[in-house]
């Protein structure tokens, strides 16, 4: 994949994570220094924690900064149409058990399943993708093969990824 479909707020939501993990840069040297000033670092335990703060922070920072030329910022807001599609919420019915799931489709960095958002790389948003309502797809997912209609296609904005 060359691009990285992400929403505006997506993509705002992480330069914002990106601008406090860099103001807390100094925070950490700091911590480091001091913790150095300590002496003996071979049972150091808060000069371990501090490098290990530090490097999850560079990581996270490097992660995010290697990302945004990537990303296809969309306007979910400005979305419509028929078929499912990055930004839609679909409403499927499980074809055996008969319960219905709302899937929010949105870019791998911003997906959250707790909050009702797949990441538009999942089983279950590959196997939505162009689909309309009415129709039937099969999702191999890794608990199984499940079976889905399409009930509904909605675009609701940013109200969804919310």
């Amino acid at each position: 994949m060359d691009t990285i479909p992400i929403s505006v707020e997506g993509f705002k939501k992480l330069e914002r994570e990106l601008e406090a993990l860099k103001k807390e840069r100094p925070a950490v040297i700091q911590a480091i220094k001091e913790a150095r000033e300590e002496g003996d670092l071979s049972e150091n335990a808060g000069y371990d924690a501090a490098r290990e703060r530090q490097g999850m922070l560079e990581a996270r920072i490097n992660y995010i900064e290697s990302r945004m030329p990537k990303f296809n910022v969309v306007d979910i807001n400005k979305l419509n149409g028929p078929k499912a599609i990055f930004g839609s919420t679909v409403t499927v019915e499980d074809l055996e058990s008969g319960e219905q799931k709302v899937y929010t489709m949105l870019g791998p960095d911003e997906a959250d399943f707790n909050n009702g958002s797949i990441s538009i790389l999942s089983p279950v948003a590959k196997a939505l993708l162009g689909k309309e309502v009415g129709d039937e797809v099969v999702v191999n997912a890794p608990k199984g093969r499940i079976e889905y209609e399409i009930i509904s296609v909605e675009f609701r904005g940013t109200s969804a990824s919310a």
